[in-house]
């Protein structure tokens, strides 16, 4: 079977390529000793099995990411036949410094220039015969989307002549590569000493660590090749790194004039017209929150109806499933930790869960399609950076508008360390889905009025609350990053790829297995033995009063100074394995039914409420203790498999819990006062 490694830059297609070629033959999982996902996957072609694996979007092989280093690692460390290298044909010149920087690794590259279509759209002309003599390697077109020159690809795969080109650096560090590559004869093994002595003299700790584990040997032990480069570092006076990628960009703009060619002038005109709307100083904050609401309001709006048949659905079902249960003659509490405890935090949990989430989810992964997610990141990168943090934090709280837990998992984006754990500590800061439920219904009911259809007016207040949250996730950043996490924040390279038409097939099917079915699955999980707790709590009575009421009168002197009562705070502390059901364990509680009810109405909830002592003090405490309180447990579970730290994961859980005790204690103080 030959290996086949797949690298390009973030957002050129590779992904469509991938999927193209293997079908359904692939397999996801991580890079060994990394959070980075991989996936990998089969085909056969003219009798010929191949195992192609899609490395992570990388602009350079010089290493500032986990992505890049695993990128880095598997091209320059790990047994292969090939490199298809992806490019985007409507921005070449970008894409040319990945391809060279692979040249000097290995010449067993194909080039795919890719998007070819979306090239004759904007009129751009590439040469591929004329780029490939160049280069010393084939070089295909494709239009990945729609599998044009797929088969063109294909058959390159069997090619065996490459005479691939070098890049050719100033006189004097040629001079000095040369010297080395002379006292490095026979010590490479299979590596290309060339590229060997460029990083010795361009010594980077962690690729030479790299380089010492895979030759088995310290080169630098050697006294020869230790004097040449202690005798290169005095000679050159010049900063190498900066001479290489200079180099590099120069080489790439050169390719790009000769193979490339403009029919229209102004071809990418439109992208920034658009641009200096949604990136302006005036514009880019407004038409952000705009786009927010639009997403919050086709979320909340969508979701209602097959929440409401989830909900109809397993009632029927649970109907039979008791029945069923009694035909076996099972005792009474077994039939109730079954069905009115595990089946029924289970299915609450679905049911609020996954509406909102196959909504959401689609429609943030079409912005990310779309090119809008990387301009946030842009609009929002100033004020990062004011709190010592990283701009790319906004993508991560977009994500956690979904579930935090899918926030947590992608601050892997971020490179620096300290950053990352900034960003992971704040992202309970947004809202997720298992939260809006909560949200709308106090909203609802003591904000907008329980007759009141005017959904824009939920909606407003709730992007209110969420900007809030913004607010909260700033000063917090701030805070860490001049306390237990101090540092310098650090610059990125962030690509404002053109405007597409999203591949909606693929976003649907990337945004419900990645994204909705991860997430419910982990929610599920803790559900199960949560249901059953929540059940037994509250149908084992001391007193004549079930042990619920006992934890929630406990609590209920610190809750009340807080603006809530205990049963609001025992609520959200059951309500630690999915936030949807915090609704339903405060009605089981204030009712004591021994069991969740949904509530039939929100007048009778209303009623409910006011009766059991809520006011307008209350509804306030509980939106911001809605907004800053604990993570959930799959957010908890992300977070310590992200940082491998107990010690983070207590933090996190602490953090906002904290600040939501001290804001909830303020307002009450405040309306007392008053």
């Amino acid at each position: 079977m030959k290996i086949i490694a797949l690298a390009g830059n973030p957002n050129v297609g590779k992904s469509t390529v991938f999927n193209a070629l293997t079908g359904l033959h692939q397999h996801t999982g991580n890079w060994p000793g990394k959070t980075v996902s991989n996936a990998s996957g089969c085909f056969a072609y003219h009798n010929i099995n191949y195992k192609i694996y899609d490395l992570p979007g990388t602009y350079s092989l010089i290493a500032h990411s986990q992505e890049e280093e695993v990128a880095r690692d598997f091209i320059c460390f790990n047994k292969y036949d090939l490199v298809i290298v992806i490019c985007d044909a409507v921005c070449l010149e970008r894409n040319l410094n990945l391809v060279l920087q692979t040249l000097e690794i290995t010449d067993k590259v194909i080039v795919c220039v890719n998007l070819l279509d979306e090239a004759k759209k904007k009129k751009i002309k590439i040469d591929l015969d004329k780029l490939s003599q160049i280069l010393g390697v084939p070089v295909v077109g494709t239009s990945a989307r729609s599998k044009n020159g797929l088969n063109k690809l294909l058959d390159k795969l069997e090619n065996k002549e490459f005479n691939s080109y070098k890049i050719c650096y100033s006189e004097k560090l040629e001079t000095t590569i040369a010297n080395l590559v002379a006292k490095l004869n026979g010590k490479t093994r299979n590596l290309d000493p060339r590229w060997i002595a460029i990083n010795l003299i361009n010594f980077n700790k962690d690729l030479y660590q790299k380089i010492t584990d895979y030759l088995n040997c310290d080169l630098l032990e050697n006294k020869e090749i230790k004097n040449e480069i202690i005798l290169i570092k005095k000679e050159l006076n010049f900063n190498v790194k900066d001479e290489i990628v200079n180099t590099i960009v120069k080489k790439s703009e050169e390719i790009s004039k000769e193979v490339v060619s403009f029919e229209n002038k102004n071809y990418n005109l439109k992208n920034q017209t658009i641009d200096r709307i949604i990136t302006s100083k005036i514009w880019a904050i407004p038409t952000m929150l705009v786009m927010l609401f639009c997403i919050f309001w086709l979320t909340i709006k969508g979701a209602n109806y097959p929440s409401n048949l989830l909900f109809d659905m397993f009632s029927y079902i649970e109907q039979y499933l008791t029945r069923f249960l009694e035909f076996l003659n099972s005792p009474d509490w077994l039939i109730g930790i079954l069905m009115s405890g595990i089946y029924r935090v289970l299915t609450w949990v679905i049911a609020v869960m996954l509406p909102p989430m196959a909504i959401f989810f689609p429609l943030f992964t079409l912005l990310e399609d779309l090119g809008f997610l990387p301009r946030i990141a842009f609009n929002l990168d100033g004020v990062f950076k004011k709190c010592c943090a990283c701009g790319k934090q906004a993508l991560t709280m977009c994500m956690g508008f979904g579930c935090n837990a899918v926030g947590v998992s992608g601050a892997r984006i971020i490179d620096s360390p300290r950053e990352r754990l900034i960003a992971i500590l704040t992202n309970v800061f947004v809202p997720c889905n298992g939260r809006f439920p909560t949200m709308i219904t106090i909203i609802t009911i003591f904000f907008v009025g329980i007759n009141s259809k005017n959904t824009f007016l939920s909606v407003l207040i709730l992007t209110l609350v969420i900007l809030l949250g913004f607010v909260l996730t700033f000063l917090v950043s701030y805070f860490l990053s001049k306390t237990i996490l101090k540092g310098i924040p650090s610059s990125f390279t962030l690509e404002l790829p053109p405007y597409r038409r999203p591949q909606f097939g693929k976003v649907i099917i990337r945004s419900i297995f990645d994204r909705t079915i991860f997430v419910l699955g982990r929610a599920i999980t803790i559900a199960i033995p949560a249901g059953a707790l929540i059940w037994i709590l509250g149908n084992i009575n001391i007193n004549n009063l079930p042990i619920l009421n006992h934890i929630a009168n406990f609590l209920d002197p610190f809750a009340k100074a807080i603006g809530l009562d205990g049963v609001i705070l025992l609520s959200f502390i059951l309500g630690f394995p999915a936030n949807e059901i915090v609704i339903p364990i405060m009605l089981m509680i204030y009712l004591s039914t021994g069991q969740l009810i949904e509530f039939e109405s929100l007048e009778s909830l209303s009623q409910i409420l006011i009766n059991n002592g809520w006011t307008i003090i209350t509804a306030i405490c509980m939106l911001v203790f809605s907004l800053c309180h604990f993570p959930c447990s799959t957010t908890c579970l992300t977070i310590k498999k992200e940082t491998g730290s107990i010690k983070w994961t207590i933090l996190s859980f602490l953090l906002p819990t904290i600040i939501g005790i001290i804001l909830c204690f303020i307002i009450n103080q405040i309306a007392n006062l008053l």
